[in-house]
């Protein structure tokens, strides 16, 4: 099992945290234990990254019924479903695809992750792991299911390449969203980032940025990002279901004055592609209740 590549242990070092690092890292499993897979089996929404054909990175939700996502043995996962047609992962899942997959449980203020390769089983994918390993609950919001629909978009999707007002404001209202990166070597990472609403900034309608706070000190994503640009967002509006799907480049932020007060450092996030699908994500979620770890 790999454990940190140059990437990551450049960015524990230049945060000074490479020792909780190592202590951290020593939870990071190539199987699933029990807990994990029981963890898995009560989730009705996972987040999934890969890259498509051209090498551009995406996040995309899958959801189904609890048990739809199960671990068959403890090096093992099946989802029992694909992502939609509309989803910029449909159809790029052919063969064995190196993915990031994180499990959010906003009820209960809990995640994990799980990195490996996955391929295409009937109806659904099939993961064999690599990495699995806890998170800790900082900064996700609390939120109950409202609901849950027959999927399906409530309007037309859109797609472009700057962000429209709808998509700034979507944004703007964001306590929650997803990233996928990879490292050079093409390993895939799922990740997510929360904060109080506009914590993620729009400062261009191709320009994002958001602060990085202190997590587990393991920097995967930070890492990832040293070492390969090439990242997805994935953003969602809870209530109504809409999706908001970006892929592009990602450029690491240093300087103290660029980011806000509580951050490490910031991430200022080069649009290339938007998708906007109205209505697209089934489970349906009640008002957030912001995580009091937000700075």
């Amino acid at each position: 099992m790999r454990m940190f590549h140059a990437g990551e242990l450049a960015v524990q070092q230049r945060m000074g945290q490479a020792e909780t690092a190592a202590r951290v890292g020593r939870s990071i499993r190539t199987g699933i234990p029990a807990v994990a897979a029981s963890f898995l089996a009560e989730q009705s929404m996972v987040v999934l990254g890969a890259a498509d054909p051209a090498g551009r990175l995406w996040a995309s939700p899958l959801t189904g019924p609890a048990g739809f996502v199960h671990a068959v043995d403890d090096t093992t996962i099946d989802i029992d479903t694909l992502p939609a047609t509309a989803d910029p992962l449909s159809g790029a899942l052919s063969g064995d695809v190196e993915v990031g997959l994180i499990a959010l449980q906003p009820q209960r203020r809990r995640r994990m992750r799980v990195n490996g390769t996955a391929a295409v089983r009937g109806g659904g994918l099939r993961i064999v792991t690599e990495q699995v390993y806890a998170n800790c609950p900082k900064y996700i919001s609390r939120r109950q299911i409202r609901e849950v629909i027959a999927t399906g978009p409530s309007g037309p999707e859109r797609r472009g390449s700057v962000l429209t007002s709808a998509a700034i404001e979507m944004v703007g209202a964001a306590d929650t969203f997803f990233v996928a990166t990879a490292d050079g070597d093409g390993h895939a990472d799922a990740s997510h980032r929360g904060g109080n609403p506009g914590f993620l900034q729009v400062l261009s309608p191709t320009r994002l940025r958001w602060p990085d706070y202190r997590g587990n000190s393991m920097f995967m994503t930070l890492g990832n990002l040293a070492v390969q640009p090439r990242c997805g967002l994935l953003v969602a509006d809870w209530s109504t279901g809409a999706l908001l799907q970006l892929t592009g480049r990602a450029e690491l932020v240093w300087d103290a004055a660029a980011f806000t007060a509580g951050a490490q450092c910031a991430v200022d996030f080069i649009v290339e592609e938007v998708i906007e699908r109205p209505g697209a994500l089934a489970v349906r979620w009640g008002p957030p209740e912001l995580s009091p770890n937000n700075p």
